[in-house]
């Protein structure tokens, strides 16, 4: 062997090693998390909660009706819709009918502001909010009923301006696709988040929850600032935070529902996820290869020539991987069964996203085209 390859050789199985402790830390992590937090305690502001709606999604009358079921004093519920035709309609109805005593309503308007369709959902909701703390979460949401609370108890000082929510998710069927979609949120992306916040505050939001004061919203130009980004969510937590306020993480994970009719559909929502990431925070985005601990091993293992070293670390990522797994599946209980081989599908297809999402910025959300400028604008394409 050259001594040029014997260095290519060592830098891998150093990348390597390094992707390992990662993974270690993670499934720490994820191991110590508390899926079901005690309910909160303190100041219970009155909260306006907005909920976009497009669409008779999977369990969508368990995932709303989670939202009236709050142990809490004062809140109001608002629902937008573009279409008046939209199949959710009679859901959102007969919810509003269930529960007489809540201060509900649902808001049908068509008129659009910007290319992020779901902002243009939520800023025409903004005339009949009543309250000054809103939030926000996306229809596929289902929470406990001590989540206002747990977010109430976020604003815990003036300093803070903005509050999110970590989620997990739970497949809708037992599809391939659904099943791997929700592997990647408990198993990838809510690790990485943990891990993350060990080193960096936090200074985005995540779309299962966006909560911020109104006189916040109204410094950062309202919800129009959002309605040309595609990640609505990280954005307003950015600008929450260039405005001098804290973005605080709620003691509440949010239950996703995962619905991915096939496979492309997956592997087409998570390059949008992706891209867009990539757009936002290229650096961090760009070092996220090291999470990819399984494919890095291989890929280093295959090249060094299958010799015991790089054997040994494939195999090393491989237990580290099924144990993340395991502990997903005990921890969240959104998988309780133990489904192994199904990591090296997983961990191949999110390798396979990850190189596609260097090549181009085009998405697809909702049937439409879009792409998402270098600065995270979300442009139609014609």
């Amino acid at each position: 062997m050259s001594l040029a390859l014997q260095i290519l050789t060592v830098a891998g199985y150093g990348v390597v090693v390094v992707s390992l402790a990662y993974a270690a830390v993670a499934l720490v992590r994820l191991t110590i998390l508390s899926p079901r937090m005690a309910g909160a305690t303190g100041p219970q502001a009155p909260i306006s909660i907005l909920k976009p709606v497009c669409g008779l999604e999977p369990r969508l009358y368990e995932n709303l009706r989670s939202f009236f079921e709050q142990d809490y004093p004062q809140f109001q519920i608002l629902f937008g819709v573009r279409d008046a035709n939209d199949a959710a309609i009679p859901t959102i109805e007969r919810l509003i009918r269930e529960f007489p005593g809540h201060d509900a309503a649902l808001v049908v308007n068509a008129h659009a502001h910007g290319s992020n369709y779901k902002i243009n959902n939520l800023i025409n909701m903004m005339p009949r909010v009543r309250h000054d703390i809103v939030a926000i979460s996306d229809a596929d949401c289902r929470v406990g009923p001590n989540y206002l609370a747990d977010l109430a108890a976020a604003f815990d000082t003036a300093t803070v301006g903005a509050a999110t929510c970590l989620y997990w998710g739970v497949p809708a069927s037992k599809r391939l696709a659904d099943r791997l979609g929700a592997m990647f949120i408990n198993e990838w992306f809510l690790p990485s988040v943990l891990v993350a916040l060990l080193s960096e505050p936090l200074e985005y939001c995540f779309g299962a929850t966006m909560a911020a004061r109104r006189e916040v919203l109204e410094k950062i130009g309202g919800i129009e600032s959002l309605a040309f980004y595609l990640a609505d969510d990280h954005m307003l937590g950015r600008l929450a935070a260039a405005h001098g306020y804290k973005v605080a993480l709620a003691r509440h994970i949010v239950e996703i529902t995962v619905d991915e009719p096939s496979l492309g559909a997956l592997f087409r929502h998570e390059l949008r996820w992706a891209r867009t990431m990539r757009a936002v925070r290229p650096v961090g985005y760009a070092m996220s290869f090291l999470t990819d601990t399984l494919a890095l091993s291989v890929l280093v293992g295959c090249a060094a020539g299958l010799r015991p070293v790089g054997v040994a670390l494939i195999g090393l990522a491989l237990l580290l991987r099924i144990m993340t797994h395991a502990i997903a599946g005990v921890r969240l209980g959104a998988e309780k069964a133990f489904r192994p081989w199904l990591v090296p599908i997983r961990d191949a297809m999110t390798f396979a996203v990850r190189v596609a999402s260097f090549v181009g910025r085009d998405v697809r959300w909702r049937e439409h085209e879009f792409s998402v400028r270098a600065d995270g604008h979300l442009v139609v394409n014609n």
